[in-house]
């Protein structure tokens, strides 16, 4: 049977999307059904009234701690609704949320409170030896405030200050008006780059604004939605993903870290009506020995991040009886800028969709960048609309590159369909895709280079059924140094997040380059694959 025509336009016509600082969104649901229960985190249930309240207080808790608009916070937490509170409270009176991933060790943190420039961080409890060792290790002259979550001062840290007493102590009414314009800075969350330690992105107050309300409507959430998010806040689709069921007004049940079988309890307990997973999870659902019939409220699995394998999907779909589908973004675009129809009989599970509201796409020439291709030609894809960032932090050569004449040129190669439907090919050259997460090749490469018996160095991903990718380290030792490829692992992983760290590590002889010095990296890739093949 033929695929049902559809013209885009008929569906995606432009919206009005308010004017608004961020904190608008809940406050605008929370008006509208202050009793609705808004966020689900264990045997908690805080209602829209509850949270507003919170908000409330930690907004005026900062601002009595002396912050100021434009003034940065990191967030260092697991999921949890002290998370999502701060957000939007550092929101509210114009401080700048940098979120942290809370797997990073101490030369990422370092790194990050340093660039970042932050003058306060919220920290888990459990995390805290870890900033300890770091402040030990080195000055950050703008970090002024340290918040703990729970109750009570920690002995090792008095100077911190307990989330729970600032709220306690600080008003639940309105904070103190702080003239915020659309165009304000809001966050800055860290985008995997391929040159080196990942880059703040500049999001204003329009840019999460539009984008928490384009994921709304593409999707037709509402205030009867109920949302189940385990990926990660730290992950600009999980900023994405909580932002966005509080501007529509509906629940969000929120866990710490992905379970599968408490993922299947709390489905069936709070009638979730949309899960969102990344693709690994969609491996591990269609393979997992269970009954998904407890999974009965959903209406769609909602996969992104990273490319979706088709036969699993495929997979999940008949063994759960639920769609599937896919949409695409990054962190530079807030980050959602495709989507499927909302008809399911018009959704191709090999497309990400089509461009949201309000956004423009064409596809370019990959060398010049500037011809426009015609359906079914790939080429680089180009993104123009409200939640395109503002550029990279303190990185203008980076900006100029990414940003031009207003698109966002993704590095991302793909193609339209004669429907306006979009297919990604191939992904940025040089990253690593790892369960979603971006791994910047030149990060790993640099620190392999630290060791005393590297010589020259180079990091690719190699395919794995489960994680998408693994990094791989190729090594050129010294002359002189014996050394085995364990210690060189076990070198570079104490200094990495999980998700970062390198699988295996081949000793080579030479790395392959141009005559500039420029890894080839696809030589690397090429060897890996007739490996794989013989």
């Amino acid at each position: 049977m033929p695929e049902k025509m559809v013209t885009p336009e008929l569906f995606r016509p432009p919206v009005d999307f308010p004017d608004v600082p961020y904190d608008h969104l809940l406050r605008a649901a929370a008006g509208r059904a202050p009793d609705r229960p808004a966020i689900i985190y264990h045997d908690l249930i805080l209602t829209y009234r509850e949270v507003v309240s919170m908000v409330n207080c930690i907004a005026n808790g900062l601002h009595n701690l002396g912050m100021k608009k434009g003034d940065r916070i990191c967030l260092f937490t697991t999921n949890r609704p002290e998370y999502t509170v701060t957000f939007i409270a550092a929101a509210s009176v114009g401080v700048v949320v940098s979120p942290m991933n809370p797997g990073y060790k101490e030369r990422e943190i370092a790194y990050q409170l340093e660039n970042s420039e932050a003058s306060a961080i919220l920290i888990q409890r459990e995390l805290l030896p870890l900033l300890q060792l770091v402040l030990s290790q080195k000055s950050f002259p703008h970090l002024e405030h340290i918040l703990v979550t729970g109750n009570h001062v920690p002995e090792s840290m008095p100077e911190a200050i307990p989330f729970a007493r600032l709220m306690r102590e600080s008003s639940p009414k309105h904070p103190p008006h702080v003239e915020i314009s659309v165009d304000d800075l809001v966050a800055l969350p860290y985008s995997s780059g391929t040159t080196g330690f990942p880059k703040g992105t500049l999001l204003t107050h329009r840019n999460l604004v539009s984008n928490n309300l384009q994921f709304t409507t593409a999707l037709g959430t509402s205030i009867t939605d109920v949302a189940l998010i385990f990926l990660p806040f730290y992950h600009i689709y999980g900023v994405m993903l909580t932002g966005g069921f509080l501007a529509c007004g509906g629940t969000q049940v929120i866990m710490e870290r992905f379970d599968l079988l408490q993922s299947l309890d709390l489905c069936e307990k709070h009638a979730v009506t949309y899960y969102f997973l990344v693709p690994p999870i969609v491996l591990a659902l269609a393979n997992a020995p269970v009954d998904l019939g407890r999974m009965k409220t959903l209406k769609y699995f909602f996969s992104g991040a990273a490319p979706l394998p088709l036969d699993p999907a495929y997979k999940l779909e008949q063994k759960s009886g639920i769609k599937v589908v896919q949409g695409y973004g990054m962190t530079e675009a807030s980050p959602l800028t495709h989507a499927q129809p909302g008809d399911p009989a018009l959704i191709r599970l090999d497309s990400v969709g089509l461009p949201v509201h309000n956004t423009e796409q064409k596809i370019v020439d990959i060398e010049t960048g500037e011809r426009e291709l015609p359906a079914g030609e790939d080429g680089e894809i180009i993104i123009r609309g409200p939640q395109i960032m503002q550029g990279y932090w303190k990185a203008p050569e980076e900006t100029a590159r990414a940003l031009r004449e207003g698109w966002l040129y993704t590095g991302d190669i793909g193609h339209v369909d004669a429907d306006g439907f979009t297919y990604i090919v191939d992904r940025k050259k040089e990253m690593i895709k790892y369960k979603g997460f971006g791994i910047a090749p030149a990060e790993l490469e640099s620190l392999l280079m630290e060791h005393p018996a590297v010589l020259d160095s180079a990091v690719i991903g190699i395919p794995d059924d489960e994680a998408g990718e693994l990094p791989k380290g190729f090594v050129v030792i010294r002359k002189g140094f014996d050394v085995t490829p364990e210690e060189i692992v076990a070198f570079a992983n104490g200094k990495l997040a999980g998700y970062k760290k390198i699988h295996t590590v081949e000793f080579i002889d030479a790395i392959p380059k141009v005559a500039s010095g420029k890894i080839l990296r696809r030589e690397l890739k090429d060897l890996e694959k007739s490996r794989r093949a013989g």
